[in-house]
């Protein structure tokens, strides 16, 4: 029996969960759970990587001096692209700022003036989203950021906090494959790419795969939290890698969606896709478990339930996400469609709705179980969309959708999106990103073999419910609309 503790960070909340692998079981345990919001600062939109790292620590407390636990091993998942920047002494020259800060606005103008976007994605094979860490980075360089002046490394989120755990600096795998400067045909950063634009190659770290022994523990840490010389992996370093890693699947007639704040949709691939029509699709390749490539799309998931959620209680009105699960169940259906990526930035969600509905000539959702509705049936279309694209992109037929992560607890989307796509829907593990995070620790440990060994281990220990389509044909007039919009 070997214990280990995963730091899982999202966008809302992180936690730190406790993994107990004995034989070919894992049991899941929550230790500390603590909030995650970016800080609006007159400079831009930050995150608070200090109180990260306090929580992260106090996760380390938990599990050494209140539970006595004798750990196997410590690592940290996040989301993905963002990071710090690191002086020669190692402290930061610029707290992280969130990806939602507006300073990468009009950067794809800028940036393709210099490297067309063609090149840009012949190098990288990533999808083009403004909050890229390149299309940060470009913006630090062009408006003469002094930290990047003096920057010694560039640490993404989970390596930072890694750094904070050892003092040992690395860039992990999956998560320098979000950034659009990693080549994932090559396996190396895209140096052409720096070089062309003018950015310091030597802020970039030697990159290491998942499972990675960084080092032990520092002494101080070790010692406040009473945990002795426990090993820090580089684990899946990004969330959706760690989460894909526990996706209880064989074979390749699947496609997953990592559900939660993002919803990332995508199939499991040996190599990566990178040609003409991938790139007029806009879908990415980035770095998962094992070498595996995830081929996917990002889609602004329950982004925007959350978004109208916050606006609510804003206004007086709380409700906790299984109450809009069921308002929304018990609303009027198709009331109008809601294309989700048409709102990726925050504030006024539910006023931007409306107004977005208005324009469209739709009928504007008169309630809040309307609007989440709505919300929940713009995903499940959308879902639909990309699962099409996916299919021609690759060749294959994709018969069942498997959806983990926290969203996987949502019912009525998950029915939703058996009936959009004509396809079983298969929901959890809901802890998905710290099991693969937990379970690729135990990899590096030399107590799992591989990937293949790890998904044996997500069979036996987590519960999965199965949904099959059984209400389709409302369907099709509502998809037909959704890409009449979206055209």
């Amino acid at each position: 029996m070997n214990h280990y503790l995963a730091i899982d960070l999202g966008a809302e909340s992180g936690r730190g969960i406790l993994g107990t692998l004995s034989g070919n079981r894992l049991s899941l345990e929550e230790i500390h759970r603590f909030l995650n919001e970016p800080v609006r600062l007159p400079t831009g939109l930050y995150w608070d990587s200090f109180r990260l790292f306090y929580n992260v620590c106090e996760s380390l407390r938990v599990a050494g001096r209140e539970r006595k636990i004798a750990l196997s091993g410590i690592g940290v998942d996040t989301w993905g692209v963002d990071f710090g920047i690191l002086g020669a002494d190692g402290a930061l020259t610029d707290n992280p700022r969130c990806y939602r800060d507006p300073r990468t606005e009009g950067m794809f103008d800028k940036l393709f003036a210099v490297v067309p976007r063609a090149r840009v994605f012949a190098e990288t094979g990533l999808q083009f989203m403004e909050l890229n860490s390149l299309y940060q980075l470009y913006a630090m360089k062009l408006s003469g950021s002094p930290g990047l002046g003096i920057a010694s490394k560039l640490l993404f989120m989970p390596d930072l906090l890694a750094y904070w755990l050892t003092g040992v600096m690395k860039n992990e795998l999956t998560i320098a494959s979000t950034s659009q400067f990693y080549n994932p045909a090559q396996k190396r950063w895209s140096w052409e790419l720096f070089d062309a634009l003018g950015l310091p190659r030597h802020i970039l770290c030697d990159i290491v795969p998942p499972g990675t022994l960084l080092g032990p523990l520092l002494p101080h840490l070790a010692e406040t939290a009473a945990l002795g010389d426990v090993p820090v992996f580089a684990s899946a370093g990004h969330d959706t890698a760690a989460a894909v890693a526990a996706v209880p699947a064989k074979g390749d007639g699947w496609c997953y969606i990592s559900s939660g704040t993002w919803s990332l949709m995508g199939v499991e691939l040996d190599e990566a896709v990178i040609n003409d029509d991938v790139l007029r699709a806009n879908f990415t390749n980035e770095i998962g478990v094992d070498g595996k490539v995830r081929f996917l799309k990002n889609i602004a998931g329950l982004w925007l339930l959350q978004e109208c959620r916050r606006a609510w209680a804003l206004d007086g009105t709380e409700y906790n996400y299984a109450q809009l699960a069921e308002m929304a169940d018990a609303a009027r259906p198709f009331v109008a469609i809601v294309p989700p990526d048409k709102f990726i930035q925050p504030g006024k969600m539910p006023q931007r709705i409306a107004a977005y509905c208005k324009e469209s000539g739709q009928a504007v959702p008169a309630t809040a179980a309307e609007m989440a509705r709505a919300i929940l049936e713009g995903l499940a279309l959308r879902y639909r969309e990309v699962l099409e694209i996916l299919e021609a992109l690759t060749g294959r037929t994709l018969d069942t959708v498997h959806i983990v992560g926290g969203g996987s607890r949502n019912k009525v989307l998950n029915q939703f999106v058996a009936d959009a796509t004509r396809r079983r829907v298969v929901a959890g593990p809901t802890e998905a990103t710290a099991a693969g995070n937990i379970l690729v620790q135990a990899i590096g440990n030399g107590q799992l073999k591989n990937l293949a060994e790890a998904r044996t281990v997500i069979e036996a220990s987590f519960p999965v419910e199965t949904y099959e389509p059984v209400n389709s044909a409302p369907w099709e007039a509502a998809y037909a609309k959704f890409k009449a919009l979206t055209a």
